[in-house]
């Protein structure tokens, strides 16, 4: 995201210089999208903010010192649900607020 916010390019460029990572964390955060966030990639942004993932059935459940909440994540038709983006993304503007810079 910052290196969005340093280009002097439109969109096009943003897009050229953005990973998916970022991409999808910006889809998270927008808020805009909350019914089409793939499942795989928000398991792999999560561990990428330091989530441990415990999965039971089908039920992803990722937790984290530093934050209250624990995110119990299932697929469908490989996306996440949209009530579970909505606490994906609050858990983590509560990890950013702690501070972390991942």
């Amino acid at each position: 995201m910052k290196l969005w916010l340093q280009c002097p390019r439109q969109v096009n460029r943003r897009d050229s210089i953005l990973g998916k990572r970022d991409k999808l964390l910006i889809k998270i955060l927008s808020g805009t999208q909350d019914n089409n966030i793939p499942f795989d990639e928000t398991c792999n942004l999560l561990a990428h903010f330091g989530f441990e993932n415990r999965i039971k059935g089908s039920h992803h459940i990722f937790y984290r010192d530093n934050v209250e909440r624990i995110l119990n994540l299932q697929p469908k038709d490989g996306k996440v649900k949209a009530y579970q983006v909505k606490q994906v993304r609050k858990a983590i503007i509560e990890l950013k607020k702690g501070g972390f810079n991942g």
